[in-house]
């Protein structure tokens, strides 16, 4: 039998633990919920924001995917699968739609001409910098909250407080 064709992660399928997972406390269960309310908070502000660029909350995703790969050269499909955890076949459909859609291009490998990577359009290039620019200042925004969520986690940080102060809704 050959490999899955979609791995998954460690953090997918945790090993089972031996030893007993200590007990929340009410800080506990505050800090993951306020860490949720947060990120659905930037989530929320994300899809807005693109969908106003004229795109899917997941075309973004993955003109983010392409443009920040880290790795050498640009990506493959595999990787942008991965990096979006999708599945092969649904990251070929999306890949489609964003060279349909004049957002992408498949370039072949010159190491190797069977190995197709992904680019992205000068149009492309120019939604992503935009959309870039405002989640930055977003994240930014963010910090404050987003560092006294975190530092909570250290045993010798500052007492927990919530966040009673919500963000107004995007959109």
């Amino acid at each position: 039998m050959g490999k899955p064709k979609h791995s998954r992660t460690p953090a997918q399928h945790p090993a089972p633990r031996s030893d007993p997972l200590p007990a929340l406390d009410d800080a506990g269960y505050r800090t993951l919920a306020d860490f949720r309310y947060l990120l659905r908070q930037f989530l929320e502000f994300s899809q807005a924001a693109a969908r106003r660029a004229g795109l899917t909350p997941r075309q973004h995703q993955a003109l983010l995917a392409i443009r920040g790969f880290s790795a050498a050269g640009s990506p493959t499909i595999g990787d942008l699968a991965e990096r979006l955890r999708l599945r092969h076949h649904s990251a070929v459909e999306l890949v489609d739609r964003l060279v349909e859609a004049g957002l992408c291009v498949r370039l072949h490998d010159a190491a190797d001409r069977r190995r197709v990577r992904l680019g992205l359009t000068d149009h492309a290039e120019r939604l992503l910098a935009d959309l870039s620019a405002a989640h930055l200042a977003e994240l930014r925004a963010l910090r404050p909250s987003l560092r006294e969520i975190l530092d909570r986690l250290d045993p010798d940080s500052r007492p927990v407080r919530p966040l009673d102060t919500p963000l107004p809704r995007q959109g």
